[in-house]
């Protein structure tokens, strides 16, 4: 099974750009559903889905038997939107499931804890965006966002997030272990500021995934730019959010994968 998708993008290098294919990692929702009922959503790449369900289940104290799940997939929609049940003797589950959380949330994930595939879509108007941004102003606001990077300094294992005004100016920035925990603190923090509406480019330390890329959409902010990768999911709402998305931010290279009319390269 592939765990890739090729999506097409523009490559600017010392200012000579060229289109092509760029393959990125498949993220995409798997629903789960125990004895016929919706139980949680994870946001995953689809591959061994199985052996996800049974190592979830056995950390939540779910099942823990030594006999094997019974899985059935009830429905199977178009790019890996996938609907598994897992039929387990009612005698046989564990307390957990009494919790009855809405999802597992650690600080990676952003999405998880919502129950069904029909809970994550994000409505609303794409953002109507008439700013741009001069590629040669990148990586001067990486270097803003890097001196304020304490944590990661003296640790390595913190993830940072950034927001600029359309004057590339310095708002706010943040740092977490969880990537989305980082960019909840700056919108939060400009949300207390009331100058939310000031923010035009979000930078981030890690990769893009949809949890990142919906955030900035309910923030209005038409330009994220990460360090690293960006998601097969990511790509898709960004193109739909009016979003402009570019990875691989390093240097005198970026990666723009939607929205490019956004950027003077």
């Amino acid at each position: 099974m592939t765990q890739v998708n090729a999506y097409q993008s523009i490559k600017v290098s010392n200012n000579i750009s060229n289109k092509l294919n760029d393959n990125l990692v498949i993220e995409a929702p798997l629903q789960i559903n125990i004895n016929e009922e919706a139980y949680t959503v994870v946001m995953r790449t689809p591959y061994n889905d199985t052996d996800l369900i049974t190592g979830l289940l056995y950390a939540e104290d779910i099942y823990r038997s030594n006999e094997p799940l019974s899985f059935n997939i009830t429905t199977k929609k178009d790019n890996h939107h996938d609907i598994i049940n897992v039929t387990i003797d009612k005698e046989k589950i564990g307390k957990g499931y009494l919790n009855k959380r809405t999802l597992l949330s650690v600080s990676s994930c952003g999405i998880c804890g919502k129950k069904e595939i029909n809970d994550i879509q994000v409505s609303g108007k794409p953002i109507k965006n008439t700013y741009t941004l001069s590629s040669n102003k990148i990586q001067q606001m990486f270097l803003q966002m890097t001196s304020l990077q304490f944590t990661f300094k003296s640790s390595g294992g913190s993830h940072a997030c950034a927001l600029f005004n359309e004057n590339q100016k310095l708002l706010t920035c943040k740092e977490d272990i969880g990537r989305h925990n980082a960019v909840d603190k700056c919108i939060g923090s400009l949300l207390k500021e009331k100058d939310l509406n000031s923010a035009k480019i979000m930078l981030v330390s890690g990769r893009v995934s949809y949890e990142i890329v919906s955030k900035a959409f309910f923030a209005k902010i038409p330009i994220i730019i990460a360090v690293s990768a960006c998601s097969s999911l990511a790509v898709d709402f960004a193109k739909e959010f009016g979003i402009c998305l570019i990875g691989f931010s390093r240097d005198d290279k970026m990666t723009i994968y939607a929205n490019p009319q956004y950027i003077n390269y």
